[in-house]
C-alpha cells in the first residue's frame, strides 16, 4: 500500500506542476478550438476525417468518438511527445532524483510513475476533447441520440495505445543525456513520421484484412472497418482509405450512418498489447536510471564541447571579422555556438554542401531545407540562453546590452542558415537569382521566428516542431519552401512575414529579459 502511495505521490506531483502553469490552459483552450473545428456544418468546404469522394459519417455519438480518437492517435501523438516530455529530465538536472533514490521505489515504479502523469495529461486533452465534440453533436444535430460508450469506444481503442508509445518514448528520450535536447526532438519527429509512413503503408499488404495487431495507431483497423461497413451500407466494393486532417471538398459531404463500431475480440488484444508493450519499455529503462542521473545535462554538454575545441582553425577562420564592439560579439557568439558542435554535426554539414553543390535541382533544395534544421537548437533556444544558464542578472548589468545581444543572436542565426545553404544559393543566383532571393528571405524567415517563438513562448519546443512541420511539408511539396517554380511569390510571403515576427520579437524579448 505504502509502495502504491509512493507512485501517486509523484504522479501528483507532477500533475500539479503541469498545471500550474499558463501554458497548459493554453494549450487546453487550443485543444477545445481544435475539437471544434473537427465538426464543420454540411455547408463547410472542409472535412478532418472523411473516406474516399466527400464521405463522412452522420455526427453520431460514435462518429464524433472516431474522428477525435483518429486526431488524437495521429496528431497528439506527435505534440503531445513535446507537450508532456522534460518532466525526467528536470528531476535529474534539479538533482531531485539524489532524494528520490533515498526512498523504497524501486526504479520501475518511479519511470512507471512519470509515465503515467504523461497518460494523465492525455486522459485531461481527451476529455476536455470529447466534451467539445458532444457539444458538437448536439449543435449540429444529425443525430442527437447520445451514447457515452460508444464514444469514448474509439478514443480507447485507437488513442489509448498510441499515446502510451509517445509516453514512453517521452520517458526514453529524457532518460538518454544526449536525446535530451534539441536532437531528441528531431529525432522523435522522425521516428513518428516513419512509425506513420509505415501504418499507412500497412493499408494496401496483401494481408491486411487479417492482421490483429495492427500498427501502434491502430490504422488497419480502422481502414478495414470503414471499408467492410460502407459495402454492406452500399453494397458495392469500396476503396479502402481515409484522410485525416483539412480535406477540401467543393460539394456538399456524403453522410452515411455510423451508429457504432463493432471492435473485434482479437483487435481488442492486439490493440491492447501495443499498451502493454509501451509499460514494458518503460521498464527497460528502469536498470539505465541510475547511469542517466550520473550524467546530467551539466556533463554531457560538458562532453560535447570538448570536440569543437580542437578546431584551432575556427579562431584563424573568424579573426578577420571581428571588428568594432558589434563584430566582436557577434564573432564571440557564433564562436560559442560552433565549438559545441560534434563531429557529426560538421559532417552532415558537409554532406547537405556536397548535395546542394552537384545533385539535380530538386535535390538541391531539399537539401538546403534539410540544413536548416542542422542549427535548429539555435533558432530556438538563442534568446533562451541567459535563462537556461541563470547568467541573466550578470549579462543584463551592462548598459544597451539588451538590444545589442538581440541583434547578435540574429546575426548569429542569418550567418548560420545562409552559411548551411550556401551552395544551394549560389547554384540559384547563377540561374535563378529571384530563387535566390528567395532562400535569403526564408533565412531570415527562419531566424526572427525563431527568436520570436522562443521569447513568447519561452520554451524552444514549439519552433522546433513548427520547422520540423514546415520542412516536412516542403519536402512533400508544399510551396512554403520553394525556391524555383515561384520563388518571387515566396520571397514576398516571408518577408511580409518578418514584419510581425519582428513586432512579436521587439515586444517580447525586453520581458524576457528582465526576468
Amino acid at each position: 500500500m505504502q509502495a502504491v502511495h509512493r507512485f501517486l505521490a509523484i504522479l501528483l506531483a507532477d500533475l500539479r506542476e503541469r498545471t500550474r502553469s499558463l501554458r497548459f490552459w493554453i494549450v487546453l483552450a487550443g485543444v477545445m478550438v481544435g475539437s471544434w473545428a473537427c465538426f464543420p456544418p454540411p455547408s463547410a468546404h472542409y472535412l478532418t476525417v472523411s473516406l474516399v469522394d466527400g464521405q463522412r459519417g452522420a455526427y453520431s455519438s460514435a462518429w464524433i468518438g472516431m474522428v477525435l480518437g483518429m486526431e488524437f492517435c495521429t496528431l497528439l501523438s506527435l505534440i503531445g511527445f513535446y507537450l508532456v516530455r522534460g518532466t525526467l529530465a528536470r528531476d535529474i538536472d534539479t538533482r531531485v532524483w539524489q532524494l528520490l533514490v533515498a526512498t523504497p521505489m524501486t526504479r520501475g515504479a518511479y519511470l512507471l510513475a512519470k509515465w503515467a502523469s504523461h497518460m494523465v495529461i492525455f486522459g485531461i486533452i481527451i476529455s476536455v476533447g470529447l466534451s467539445v465534440g458532444l457539444v458538437a453533436q448536439w449543435v449540429r444535430a444529425e443525430d442527437t441520440a447520445f451514447n457515452l460508450f460508444e464514444l469514448v469506444k474509439p478514443v480507447l481503442v485507437l488513442s489509448l495505445p498510441g499515446l502510451a508509445i509517445t509516453s514512453m518514448f517521452a520517458v526514453w528520450f529524457d532518460l538518454v543525456p544526449w536525446l535530451r535536447r534539441t536532437i531528441g526532438n528531431v529525432l522523435f519527429f522522425i521516428v513518428w513520421v516513419t512509425l506513420t509512413s509505415t501504418s499507412l503503408a500497412q493499408l494496401d499488404a496483401p494481408h491486411a484484412n487479417e492482421v490483429w495487431t495492427s500498427d501502434p495507431n491502430g490504422m488497419t483497423v480502422v481502414a478495414r472497418d470503414f471499408q467492410r461497413i460502407r459495402e454492406q451500407q452500399t453494397g458495392k466494393p469500396q476503396e479502402k482509405g481515409f484522410s485525416v486532417g483539412n480535406q477540401v471538398i467543393d460539394h456538399p459531404p456524403i453522410l452515411f450512418e455510423w451508429k457504432a463500431w463493432h471492435v473485434r475480440p482479437m483487435d481488442a488484444l492486439g490493440r491492447l498489447l501495443w499498451l502493454l508493450g509501451a509499460m514494458a519499455g518503460v521498464l527497460l529503462a528502469a536498470p539505465f536510471l541510475d547511469w542517466a542521473a550520473a550524467r546530467g545535462t551539466a556533463a554531457a554538454a560538458k562532453n560535447v564541447a570538448g570536440a569543437g575545441l580542437r578546431l584551432a582553425w575556427l579562431d584563424k577562420a573568424m579573426a578577420p571579422f571581428a571588428r568594432g564592439l558589434f563584430g566582436t560579439l557577434v564573432i564571440a557568439e557564433l564562436r560559442l555556438v560552433l565549438r559545441q558542435r560534434r563531429y557529426g554535426w560538421w559532417l552532415l554539414a558537409l554532406v547537405a554542401w556536397g548535395v546542394q553543390a552537384f545533385s539535380a535541382e530538386k535535390g538541391m533544395v531539399m537539401a538546403m531545407m534539410l540544413a536548416w534544421l542542422l542549427p535548429l537548437d539555435v533558432f530556438a533556444r538563442g534568446v533562451l540562453r541567459e535563462r537556461d544558464t541563470g547568467t541573466g542578472g550578470l549579462m543584463f548589468t551592462a548598459a544597451g546590452i539588451t538590444w545589442r545581444l538581440l541583434a547578435t543572436r540574429f546575426a548569429v542565426a542569418a550567418i548560420l542558415a545562409v552559411g548551411l545553404a550556401l551552395p544551394g544559393m549560389l547554384r540559384l543566383l547563377a540561374s535563378h537569382p529571384e530563387g535566390a532571393l528567395a532562400a535569403v528571405a526564408i533565412a531570415a524567415s527562419i531566424s526572427v521566428w525563431g527568436l520570436a517563438v522562443g521569447a513568447i513562448c519561452r520554451n524552444p519546443r514549439p519552433f522546433e516542431l513548427l520547422l520540423l512541420g514546415t520542412v516536412y511539408v516542403g519536402i512533400q511539396g508544399a510551396d512554403i519552401f520553394d525556391m524555383s517554380r515561384d520563388p518571387a511569390t515566396t520571397a514576398l510571403w516571408h518577408s511580409l512575414f518578418l514584419l510581425p515576427a519582428a513586432a512579436l520579437l521587439f515586444w517580447a524579448w525586453p520581458r524576457l529579459a528582465r526576468r
